[in-house]
């Protein structure tokens, strides 16, 4: 189920709480995006201006932020 979500990369736009973060995608969307478990476990910090790697919910919303590049 998780590997039909398409990956896409994207530019941090803005911090918000709760491990939120605000992304605007290369097709200049946003979208409204989180950690992914692992980042969280070890503690890998996300900027303003990082590149990251997102998973786009098949159900529109939200991403999930899996790798740092």
């Amino acid at each position: 189920m998780d590997t039909q979500a398409p990956e896409v990369t994207g530019v941090v736009e803005e911090v918000l709480p709760n491990t939120l973060f605000r992304v605007s995608l290369e097709d200049k969307t946003v979208v409204l995006s989180y950690l992914a478990g692992k980042m969280r476990l070890h503690r890998i910090k996300v900027l303003v201006g990082d590149k990251v790697l997102l998973k786009l919910d098949p159900y529109g919303g939200k991403a999930r932020i899996t790798r740092r590049l």
